[in-house]
């Protein structure tokens, strides 16, 4: 068995394991990352494309900002509406930050680059990976990799494989605690190289379901519609789409609709999920291994950002002998955090969609919030200040 050594072996090539790996090399300490998907792959995947504030900031002590600053898009503020009625959300007037426009595609892309220049060991095509001796001075990573078996000795691992890998299942059953909220419905989303219909998102609320307006760049949106489960992409047509996206946002955002077909159509299930503790022994877990959230708040990636943040500090006080205090905290410190940001996408869920079954009681309670928005500056900074992203 062929053996590789580092002091932190980093499970999961997507953002997260790289902005991790990124900021780990640049304080000195070894890393190598081990992915099972193509790079072509990962960098194929469609997700979020809000950065908030602090994430934008993190990703400038990466070193990896200068593309993000060139073509990313500063956003001040958003809109929530409920039917005609058009709330406004300005971040910048609130809270004195924004939020920005760039997609985690992207973000992957930059990361990688910097990784490349630096010279990090990325492994892709990664497969049977198990995880051992977690309670050692050394851990092991045994792994299959161009048909080979291989182990990478390490001193600390961080999994960074999302809610499918084999990080968050290497704890034990019975001192993982989960938690979880499935939501009966999920988000259609389609790619198209077509003008915004808004300078700012359209989060919105009508009688026939929840619509979202964002954006990738100045020629490329990305819309949603809320769908039932049972709804397949082969059920929507690009002109079934349009028509159902046009009829749930407000007749003057509908107006400015500028429609084209889609170069990418999918289907995305909604969950909250938690997953304690974020450490055993040598191993910590990071963004979707350990947390999801409805992307209903725009914190998938974020909260991915913000774990990375408290662990790259942690991890560097560790492997450079300046203590264990970080590494002791960081569950504590990020769940703390994973929980607020959780509570405020169950909160925007709640506001904005409608469930099966529910009364009329709900609906006036949706109509009640969002006219509550429109009138408490109060109830707006609140909003704006979670949307922006509460401090590390």
């Amino acid at each position: 068995m062929t053996t590789l050594t580092t002091q932190v072996a980093i499970i999961g090539g997507g953002p997260s394991g790289l902005l991790l790996s990124q900021l780990l090399n640049k304080s000195g300490v070894e890393t190598v990352i081990l992915e099972r998907s193509t790079r072509d792959h990962v960098l194929s995947r469609i997700r979020a494309g809000i950065l908030e504030w602090g994430t934008v900031e993190l990703l400038r002590a990466a070193g990896v900002d200068a593309r993000m600053d060139r073509e990313g898009i500063p956003h001040d503020g958003c809109y929530l509406t409920d039917d005609e009625l058009m709330v406004h959300i300005d971040f910048k007037e609130l809270t004195g930050k924004q939020v920005m426009v760039y997609g985690q595609t992207e973000v992957t892309a930059d990361l990688y680059n910097a990784q490349d220049a630096m010279g990090t060991t990325v492994l892709h095509g990664v497969s049977d990976v198990s995880i051992h001796d977690l309670d050692q001075s050394k851990s092991r990573v045994e792994f299959t990799h161009e048909g080979e078996r291989k182990v990478l000795e390490c001193l600390y691992v961080a999994g960074c494989d999302g809610f499918h890998g084999v990080s968050r299942k290497t704890i034990p059953e019975e001192t993982r605690r989960e938690f979880e909220r499935v939501y009966p419905f999920g988000w259609l989303g389609i790619l198209s190289e077509t003008p915004p219909v808004n300078d700012e998102l359209i989060y919105s609320n009508s009688k026939h379901g929840f619509a979202l307006a964002s954006m990738r760049n100045e020629n490329l949106v990305r819309y949603y519609v809320q769908v039932p489960l049972s709804d397949k992409v082969e059920d929507w047509s690009d002109q079934r789409f349009w028509d159902e996206f046009s009829r749930r946002i407000p007749s003057e955002a509908a107006n400015r609709l500028i429609t084209g077909p889609s170069i990418e159509k999918s289907i995305a299930p909604l969950r909250s999920f938690v997953s304690e503790p974020l450490r055993w022994g040598n191993l910590f877990l990071v963004g979707d291994s350990a947390h999801i959230v409805p992307p209903t708040g725009a914190k998938g990636l974020n909260l991915a950002a913000s774990d990375v943040f408290y662990l790259h500090s942690a991890l560097t006080e560790a492997v450079t002998g300046k203590g264990t205090g970080g590494i002791d905290d960081y569950s504590s410190k990020a769940l703390a955090r994973i929980w607020k940001a959780m509570r405020f996408s169950w909160q925007m869920t709640t506001m904005l969609h409608r469930f099966d079954g529910e009364d009329a009681f709900a609906e006036q309670m949706r109509k009640a919030t969002l006219d509550h928005l429109a009138h408490s500056e109060t109830a707006r900074r609140d909003l704006a200040e979670n949307y922006i992203g509460l401090p590390f």
